[in-house]
């Protein structure tokens, strides 16, 4: 096998592609000679100019961009049937002179509506005509209706610049070309390995593909500087990677999408007979390379996430700051979104303490304010992580604080070490908009005071009692740690920007005694930091405030819950964005600002709603279409057409709520414009065309759009659109009332009550086409889906109109369905807990007790239960490694306050109706008390205790009477304050 003595190759890994890609001549699709087939189709408030420029020959496609300061997608489309063989390569040649954005190329097929799409996030455009090679691996299924598998009939071609940053540039293509490969056989052949004075080369026989090497020294010599070398020929040799200060042992190096015949390792200084282990194409991505790493490590050297196992955290911050950290379980702080983290370890009795070593528990302070803490349980120690973040949005500072206790009958000594490394605690499955898992960490530098991480500052609180940092090369962290020892240097810069460093504290513990230390990490640069102490006082005392306006008395879990859910959602907010996530949904949609918007009104926060919708209703577009989503880049162009109604309805709660006719006057031309969009809408499914029996279920509806997940792979025509439109025409009648339009209130009195018949002969005609029992989700499929439907009773407030034997039937059927899942009795993967909606609408529908069970299935979910927090997706089993969405995730969040706060009150149109949800069983003893709750009939406070057979109410606050009356039990309260005595049976 080898002329070297005890040199091993492995390649067992290899079983990919392997091939001479070059032996079939390309195919030409398009020499750019002529752009008379591309066609330009921007987004709204995008230009994209077509023409022609110099190319590598003769002439290229040139297409000019603008994104005008917003977001959205500029595409050039060209309808080119060709067939595509079993194995192929795209390619084509790209300069540009653009900011960096999202390089799209995409393949339509004969349907239109199904795509696959090549998408380079984060795309640098090359100044100098570059060859992009697109493999069919590469190629994945966008959506459509297909679902899934390969594209073989191509029928249009799009290459599309989306934005990232946005801006404004331009890109020049040529030469696109089709090359068909050979297929794909397992690599069998056996190289052929040389061993020489200054390296080890290897030929394998054929030109292939592979991503990287693991290369084990074993226990000998080891060469401490060395190139890889690639070659196709054994003659012009190009270098790939330069190890640096190698300390032996396991060298893993990532070679992204690599592709030679030969292989060579050329020592610089030292030599050795390594195995070699070459490793596939999928090696090299970061989601696949550190958990190599990870496995072959000790467990717990390296975050949870690596080995593959869920895991969960929360988010740290100030109300309204644009940056927020996270804290993991396992006491893992990520100071910024995808940057590094910092990792607690602790050296005791000669070896080296993990996550993995320890029970970690997380609390909250007083059980709910948002200063989670981390405890290391373990039989020598207990840790405590805390964190939390103090000071004003934009000029806050993050504080890490570390107590150590001894809880042992004997004198401890122990080391801690608080490691900086390269993962965020964001796990590798987070892949939405902030992909998790490694981050690059480049330079790392300690000047005695304080360590500067890539530019930012960790200020140590006590003198540590040493540092030291590592590039990859020189072995991660955590490799020198396993030996009780710091990393080698003061300062290093790694050029494959996996740096590592380690502070150290030493510590002396009697039995019981604590001591502790900790870390500051400004948010901002030039943050003042203030002592610890003091800002740990203030911050609970800002907090509790901001908590405190509305208190529950009752259910202690529940109480806390709603507490820090309302602090999460506050941390979440970029300044006056309503956000419901920090990581990958950080951005803000009119559809989650609207609800949980809500449920900050109810709460006392109203100058953040004001806050919110002043700075979104000005995104809205010239033509009145309100933007689904606004976020950093401007306005987002898809069309979602939920978002118009929801603008209107979030401005008439306001209203409804703070009473500000100034600022109503200053949303008014938003409501005249929204009002005329969706009129416009709807009266393009009025035509002569949908009064057809095939299409008569659509008439009147608002064309089909996405704003409902479940429908992204093809539009249809939404009830959730529907009933969020007709919610937000009532609202623009009552806005004009109250504003004395009598025009206005006259003309769109006329348009509501249109809509609302059409909406309702829809649905009727949607339950017989589809011969269903239940309330439709969308009139095109006549799908059953709960959670969607419970819109159509709030906000909409059609509960009477509907039809009632399928309302009935709908929630029947969720409960049933929920009964199955909660007993085990149905097979199930995951539910989004969107479903607190559901809560409030049993409420409505008078099914008090099973509100009350659903809630505890519910409250059981909550990610970890001490952290009061829910993700957007709730695995079956909780340590499933799979999308999660943002934790907490603050729409989840703003569903469970709404359907609690309806549990004590319910707004209708012109009455209140209180206590239809509390369950009997918080009636024993002082009962329940809810107190400060807003109304848009002022604030309510309501006491509630059994008293025998009865149960005697008190309900009293700066509370006006509604005309239609205050609704307890069954009696109608017309005075205030008021004690009422109501007839309930216990159950």
């Amino acid at each position: 096998m080898s002329d070297c003595t005890g040199l091993i190759v492995s390649l067992a890994l290899l079983a990919l592609s392997a091939f001479p890609v070059h032996a079939v001549p390309p195919a030409v699709l398009d020499d750019f000679e002529s752009v008379a087939g591309w066609k330009a189709a921007p987004s709204e408030g995008v230009s994209l100019a077509i023409s022609q420029d110099e190319g590598v020959t003769g002439r290229a496609l040139r297409l000019d961009f603008d994104f005008h300061g917003g977001a959205g997608y500029a595409v050039a489309h060209r309808d080119l049937p060709f067939r595509l063989p079993d194995n192929y390569e795209i390619s084509f040649r790209l300069r540009g002179e653009a900011p960096v954005n999202n390089l799209e190329f995409k393949l339509i097929d004969r349907t239109g509506d199904n795509v696959w799409w090549v998408n380079r996030r984060s795309f640098a455009f090359p100044r100098d005509w570059t060859e992009v090679r697109i493999r069919k691996r590469h190629v994945e299924f966008a959506w459509g209706p297909a679902g899934g598998g390969e594209i073989r009939d191509v029928a249009a071609l799009e290459l599309a610049v989306t934005a990232g940053t946005g801006g404004k540039g331009h890109i020049l293509l040529d030469e696109l070309t089709l090359r068909e490969l050979p297929p794909d056989h397992p690599y069998t052949l056996t190289p052929k390995v040389v061993s020489t004075p200054d390296g080890i080369s290897l030929d394998f026989l054929e030109e292939r593909e592979y991503g990287g090497l693991v290369i084990d020294w074993g226990s000998g010599p080891h060469a401490s500087r060395y190139e890889v070398r690639i070659s196709d020929d054994g003659n012009d040799w190009k270098t790939v990677r330069t190890v640096q200060d190698g300390n032996g042992g396991k060298d893993y190096l990532a070679l992204p999408e690599t592709e030679s015949r030969y292989l060579r390792l050329r020592f610089l200084e030292g030599s050795g007979e390594p195995r070699i282990d070459v490793k596939p194409l999928e090696f090299a991505a970061n989601e696949t390379f550190f958990p190599v790493i990870a496995h072959d490590a000790p467990r717990g050297a390296y975050p949870r996430y690596l080995l593959g196992d869920g895991t969960y955290w929360t988010v740290v911050g100030t109300d309204g700051d644009t940056d927020e950290a996270l804290l993991g379980e396992s006491g893992g702080l990520e100071p910024g979104k995808r940057s590094w983290s910092v990792e607690p370890f602790l050296w005791v009795d000669g070896k080296l303490v993990s996550w993995s070593d320890v029970d970690a528990v997380p609390t909250l302070e007083k059980g709910y304010l948002p200063i989670p803490t981390v405890t290391w349980r373990h039989p020598a120690l207990s840790l405590k992580v805390t964190a939390f973040a103090a000071g004003e949005a934009g000029r806050s500072v993050l504080f890490a604080r570390y107590r150590l206790r001894n809880d042992g009958p004997e004198r401890k000594r122990a080391r801690l070490f608080l490691a900086v490394r390269p993962f965020q605690v964001n796990p590798t499955w987070q892949f939405l908009n902030a992909p998790g898992g490694a981050t690059e960490v480049r330079d790392i530098a300690w000047d005695g005071r304080q360590v500067q991480v890539d530019g930012r500052t960790v200020i140590p609180l006590q003198p540590p009692a040493g540092f030291g940092a590592a590039t990859f090369d020189q072995g991660e962290a955590v490799e020198h740690l396993l030996l009780g020892k710091l990393p080698p240097a003061p300062r290093v810069s790694d050029p494959i920007a996996h740096a590592s460093a380690a502070l150290a504290w030493d510590f002396d513990l009697a039995p019981g005694e604590t001591k502790e230390t900790g870390l500051a990490i400004p948010f901002h640069p030039g943050a003042a930091v203030p002592p610890i102490g003091t800002a740990f006082a203030e911050t609970v005392r800002a907090w509790e405030e901001k908590l405190g306006r509305v208190e529950i008395r009752g259910p202690a879990e529940l109480a806390s819950a709603v507490k820090s859910t309302l602090a999460w959602i506050l941390i979440h907010r970029d300044g006056p964005a309503i956000q419901p996530g920090s990581r990958s949904y950080e951005r803000s949609w009119i559809r989650d600002g609207a609800l949980t918007s809500a449920a900050l009104l109810r709460l006392g926060h109203e100058p953040e709603v004001r806050q919110f919708l002043a700075w979104y209703a000005p995104y809205q577009f010239a033509d009145g279409k309100v933007p689904c989503c606004v976020d950093s880049r401007g306005a987002d162009p898809v069309t979602e057409n939920d978002s118009h109604g929801e603008l209107l309805y979030l401005i008439a709660e306001h209203w409804r709520y703070a009473r500000d006719r100034a600022f109503l006057e200053q949303m008014w031309p938003h409501v005249e414009k929204t009002v005329a969009w969706i009129d416009q809408l709807r009266n393009q499914r009025r035509t002569d065309e949908y009064r057809k029996p095939d299409k008569k279920r659509y008439f009147g509806l608002l064309p089909e759009s996405i704003s409902h997940e479940g429908y992204s792979a093809k539009p249809v025509h939404s009830y959730w659109d529907d009933f969020w439109a007709l919610r937000g025409l009532k609202d623009a009648v009552d806005l004009a009332r109250a504003l004395g339009r009598t025009d206005e209130q006259a003309r769109w009195t006329k348009i509501r009550d249109e809509f609302r018949s059409d909406l309702l002969a829809s649905l009727r005609q949607t339950i017989a086409d589809h011969r269903i029992d239940f309330i439709p989700g969308s009139a095109d499929l006549g799908d059953f889906d709960a959670t969607s439907t419970t819109i159509a009773l709030e906000p909409a407030g059609e509960l009477e109109d509907l039809p009632q034997k399928e309302l009935l039937r709908t929630f029947e059927r969720y409960w049933e369905e929920f009964v199955a899942r909660r007993d085990g009795k149905k097979d199930w993967d995951a539910y989004t807990p969107y479903e607190w909606r559901t809560v409030g609408t049993f409420v409505r529908l008078g099914w008090r007790d099973r509100a009350q069970e659903l809630m505890g299935f519910f409250l059981a979910d909550r990610l970890p239960p001490a952290w009061n927090q829910w993700p957007e997706v709730v695995w079956r089993d909780p340590r499933a490694p799979k999308f999660l969405g943002d934790l907490p995730h603050g729409w989840v969040g703003s569903d469970f306050l709404r359907s609690v706060l309806d549990l004590f009150a319910i707004e209708e149109e012109d009455r209140l109706v209180l206590g239809a949800g509390i369950p009997d069983t918080w009636l024993a003893g002082d009962g329940v008390e809810i107190r400060g709750l807003r109304t848009k009939w002022g604030t309510l406070d309501l006491a509630m205790r059994r008293q025998g057979e009865s149960v005697r109410a008190r309900i009293g606050g700066g509370l006006q009477v509604p005309p239609g009356g205050v609704v307890i039990g069954d009696t109608i309260v017309r005075k205030l304050p008021a004690d009422v005595t109501i007839e309930r049976k216990r159950r």
